[in-house]
């Protein structure tokens, strides 16, 4: 992906105020310290080496970074996993595909609405396992209704489906016309030329103006550090993906860019025991998905609001 340079003017506000902060405490002070390579341990910061710290601190948006920096920016997020979970983890930043732009499309004939792309989500995507941050909802809706206000996903009979019941999963749409783009008041989030809408996790402040902007529910805030035993952390992250998150920010569904610009499916689609989830290529001609638009009557979640969601529904009736 071509990295853009902006203009000073363009810079984000947060990005401004970092720099004015690292001022306040001293540019020599800090260029010494940082310039020496001590290796201080900050208790303060997590146990976090100085260094780190600092490069946290000073670290520019994704899309303003050099490879030079961006290849600093995946060695502190190693070196924290490291320091975190006593794993080592190797995190890439891997470019959108020329010619793709993703979509989705999910056969309610077949969901059962057995939630085993929420866990195999969980365990591809480094969630925290006792936040219950889970990208994917699986909605249980009484048949012959599309009453989602009054759905349950909280459902927990001994054995699904239950009679009377039909399954939806929801997860971030990724619009086309993303209100949570437009609600970000330092653009740490934005859509990628493969249809994606990203976080720079680094860059998010907290102030969730996304959440409320999505009207899919499908932004979650990590309100604490996310609990992964080492022995289930995925150490095949992407920054743009699936990297382990820290505390205070906001997250969602990325298409597993860890695994889908490399080819793969993502985890949801693998772990469908029943075939529901159909994911592909919008652009090919001869996809899978492109068939289903084609070739079936296909919704979209909400569409008059005019996001143009890149997920679609379907049934086989």
């Amino acid at each position: 992906m071509t990295k853009q340079r902006k203009s000073p003017g363009d810079s984000c506000q947060a990005g401004a105020s970092r720099r004015d902060v690292i001022k306040g405490l001293g540019t020599v002070g800090a260029a010494t310290v940082v310039g020496a390579g001590v290796a201080w341990a900050a208790p303060a910061w997590d146990g976090a080496v100085l260094d780190d710290a600092l490069g946290d601190f000073l670290q520019d948006h994704y899309r303003r970074m050099t490879p030079e920096e961006i290849a600093g920016a995946l060695a502190r997020i190693e070196r924290r996993a490291k320091r975190t979970y006593g794993v080592d983890i190797t995190c890439e930043d891997t470019p959108p595909l020329d010619g793709v732009v993703f979509g989705y499309a999910l056969n309610l004939s077949k969901c059962r609405g057995y939630r085993e792309c929420v866990e195999g989500c969980i365990r591809e995507n480094n969630q925290g396992r006792d936040s219950q941050v889970q990208y994917i909802r699986v909605l249980e809706i009484d048949k012959g209704t599309m009453n989602l206000e009054g759905s349950d996903h909280y459902y927990d009979p001994e054995t699904v489906p239950q009679p009377g019941k039909v399954y939806m999963p929801v997860q971030c749409q990724q619009c086309d016309d993303p209100p949570c783009v437009k609600a970000c008041p330092i653009e740490a989030t934005w859509m990628e030329p493969d249809g994606i809408v990203v976080i720079d996790y680094n860059w998010c402040i907290g102030c969730r103006y996304c959440m409320a902007a999505c009207p899919y529910w499908a932004r979650h805030f990590n309100w604490n550090d996310p609990q992964i035993p080492a022995a289930e952390v995925n150490p095949s992250t992407n920054y743009l993906g699936n990297r382990p998150r820290m505390r205070g920010v906001t997250e969602k569904c990325h298409f597993c860019t860890q695994r889908t610009r490399k080819g793969r499916q993502p985890a949801c689609q693998e772990a469908c025991p029943t075939g529901a989830r159909i994911f592909g290529n919008l652009l090919d001609p001869a996809s899978e998905i492109r068939y289903v638009l084609e070739n079936k009557t296909v919704f979209r979640l909400k569409e008059e609001l005019g996001t143009e969601p890149k997920f679609w529904y379907f049934t086989d009736v």
